[in-house]
């Protein structure tokens, strides 16, 4: 497995492009393309490596988290995919948009297909274990490849630091009780990509994380 990061809109979100090398097989990952030339810079990465977009997955509907959403569905043919417990952020990306002083016109996608904990996509050759992390928001995942040793944490976990619970469904002692109980058990080596910022490693946040 291999995974590129690219950085995108004014909330700097990273947006991840994973593939399994054997088949070309693709996740675009909270695609938070929102300009013109990132959606750009996303699809010429995609074309110049040959791959094969399979998943629109989302951590969470946050909108930097998915402004990319309609375009990426639009372009590739496959409806993004994120908890059920997310999906009313989605009729509310306007407002979203106004909360953050942002003016500009967001568009939406509908969700192809609901995903909840313990499920298991396949790519390629390689499985991405789907662990559900409410506390940023109510439908947060973040994505587990165990073969490859990667969490894409999404908002729940950063280096040294977590996701802000003072959004819309968020809770500070839930997010607590997920990383704790779902992400600090995984193995320290595991390298984290978080939603915003440089990657990290479980075991460096369960030695220095201050919230933790």
């Amino acid at each position: 497995m291999k995974i590129k990061q690219i950085q995108n809109n004014p909330f700097q979100e990273n947006t991840y492009v994973m593939w399994d090398e054997a088949t070309m097989e693709a996740a675009i990952v909270d695609c938070g393309a929102l300009f013109p030339q990132e959606e750009e810079k996303i699809e010429t990465f995609v074309n110049e490596n040959n791959l094969k977009i399979k998943y629109i997955l989302n951590t969470h509907l946050h909108l930097d988290h998915c402004f990319g959403n309609a375009w990426a569905a639009e372009l590739y043919g496959v409806l993004p995919m994120a908890h059920e417990d997310d999906e009313t952020l989605l009729a509310r990306m306007g407002e979203q948009a106004r909360m953050f002083g942002l003016p500009f016109e967001v568009r939406t996608e509908k969700l192809g297909e609901y995903l909840k904990d313990g499920d298991i996509l396949k790519l390629g050759n390689n499985e991405i274990k789907v662990i559900h992390t409410p506390g940023h928001s109510r439908g947060g995942l973040c994505f587990y490849i165990p073969a490859a040793g990667w969490l894409i944490s999404g908002d729940s976990l950063f280096e040294g630091s977590i996701g802000r619970t003072d959004l819309e469904g968020g809770s500070y002692a839930t997010l607590i009780k997920s990383i704790t109980e779902r992400l600090l058990t995984l193995p320290e080596e595991t390298v984290v990509y978080p939603g915003h910022g440089a990657y990290t490693t479980i075991g460096e946040e369960k030695k220095s994380n201050p919230f933790l």
